[in-house]
């Protein structure tokens, strides 16, 4: 009984073999693929830069090692931390993953229309006639069998699905990549963000110790005789405004703490106490590479993105120009028949049939050649996303260049004016006490110190954030995580 079933199964298989042969050498034999074959658009750059690379940026060639972990250039442990807890925590990355996951799967699925179809199936049927009508015999009729169909991708739709869904896997890796680009500077800016809060903080309550001083410098003034009441009314107003421009600044600094939580896949409250500690505003690096534009746009993964999209849309072109064409089809089965099932598998019951389909659909009232004309219109709006993704990434960069090296030169001249400030306000308390001046003066002098110190430590924070903008515009980051097809 072994022997004749794997007989039964050696010509079965024989059988399949022949047919499927033949579907290769047909599928060989097909036409090119139909549709438009995509080519990737040629838009030029500029050689250069438009903004001046001053204090510190310079076109040199961009460095990949460095960029994969731009952050590590602050040297701020902290930092380094929440980047690396954000990469592993951070919901829109393991939604961006799933994504992957998702596109993974629809072209493994595309791909399932290259091979055949088999079903396997089994059957019994019981019948009998009646004594009256026929001659009351019971039959019955016991069968097994195997189905296989194939349709030949003669004209390439099934090449072009594939197509499409290969370019959309890539663009769904592009668009983790651009996703962790954004991660990792929106840690880092809220990062800085506090650290600018606290400085901030800083500045309101050295000014406002300063403040104290002088309102009890008033008051014994006025004990004394010295002065009048409203000196010591306006020094009284002039602490109290600064004190009330710290809460704000409170408020701040805690937002931008549960931001920070956020990020990191934490619940708001995680982070307050790991940043609670004053520390300075971390540094920026002396010299950054930005490369030449065509740099970036190799480099940034929104604009790669948007390159696979179109090239995606472009082969569902393809797809849909398919459908104007024949399809053929061949089919084959092979199975066993008996009518009892104790000799289903006995020699001479074998079963094959195999044919050949072609369909071609003549009158659909114009759909199909409307259906080109939607997913042309379509690759022509995915083509404009393309152009309008390289103009704002090079609108992003010009835009980053020149915040940081002004805010550099906004920097210096603060620094300037806050050693002046620091200097109006020591002549003026001594001409004041001298009896040289009234209190006005000291009161303008005091609130010019604080609001440029202030100033200052914005600026400050400004520029290490200009940084982080900078990296993220030439596409800083991405290049860590190794996201693979």
């Amino acid at each position: 009984m072994i022997h004749i079933q794997q007989e039964i199964f050696h010509r079965g298989i024989l059988y399949l073999s022949g047919i499927f042969s033949a579907l290769v050498f047909f599928g060989c034999a097909s036409i090119p693929s139909v549709g438009p074959n995509y080519v990737k658009p040629d838009i030029s750059t500029n050689s250069k830069w438009h903004s001046p690379l001053e204090n510190g940026i310079n076109d040199g060639a961009i460095n990949q090692k460095d960029l994969a972990s731009w952050w590590t250039v602050f040297n701020d442990a902290e930092l380094t931390s929440l980047i690396n807890r954000a990469v592993a925590n951070n919901f829109d990355l393991k939604k961006a993953e799933a994504r992957i996951h998702e596109a993974r799967a629809q072209r493994n699925m595309a791909k399932a229309g290259y091979y055949p179809t088999v079903d396997a199936s089994g059957s019994g049927n019981r019948s009998s006639t009646s004594e009256n009508s026929g001659s009351g015999i019971t039959s019955n009729l016991f069968s097994l069998g195997f189905d296989a169909s194939w349709e030949l991708d003669v004209f390439g739709g099934v090449r072009r699905s594939v197509e499409a869904s290969d370019a959309s896997l890539q663009s769904s890796v592009e668009n983790k990549r651009d996703v962790l680009v954004s991660l990792l500077a929106e840690v880092a800016l809220n990062y800085l963000d506090a650290r600018t809060y606290q400085s901030r903080i800083d500045v309101m309550e050295s000014n406002l110790k300063s403040q104290d001083e002088t309102l009890r410098l008033t008051q014994w003034r006025y004990q004394a005789g010295l002065t009048d009441e409203l000196a010591v009314q306006q020094a009284k107003y002039n602490r109290e405004a600064t004190l009330s421009e710290i809460p704000p600044l409170y408020t701040g600094l805690e937002e931008a703490a549960n931001r920070l939580a956020v990020l990191i896949g934490e619940q708001p409250g995680k982070v307050q106490k790991e940043i609670k500690n004053h520390q300075p505003i971390p540094l920026a690096p002396s010299n950054i590479a930005v490369g030449v534009p065509a740099d970036v746009l190799r480099q940034r993964p929104d604009v790669r993105k948007a390159e696979r999209d179109l090239a995606s849309q472009t082969a569902q072109i393809g797809v849909a120009t398919a459908e104007l064409y024949p399809k053929f089809t061949l089919d084959g089965s092979i199975g066993l028949e008996a009518l009892s099932i104790n000799k289903i598998f006995s020699p001479g019951n074998q079963t094959a049939s195999g044919g050949g389909l072609i369909s071609w659909r003549i009158f659909e009232a114009g759909s199909i050649r409307q259906n080109i004309k939607v997913q042309t219109a379509i690759q022509e709006q995915y083509l404009c996303d393309y152009e309008t993704a390289v103009l704002e990434a090079l609108e992003e960069v010009e835009n980053a260049i020149t915040a940081y090296a002004q805010e550099q030169n906004r920097r210096n001249a603060l620094v300037e004016a806050v050693k002046s400030a620091q200097l109006a306000v020591e002549l003026t308390q001594y001409k004041y006490q001298s009896g040289l001046t009234d209190f006005t003066d000291v009161l303008v002098a005091e609130r010019s110190l604080l609001s440029l110190e202030d100033d200052l430590a914005q600026s400050e924070g400004n520029i290490t954030m200009d940084v982080v903008r900078l990296y993220k515009a030439i596409g800083g980051g991405w290049t860590s995580e190794g996201t693979k097809s």
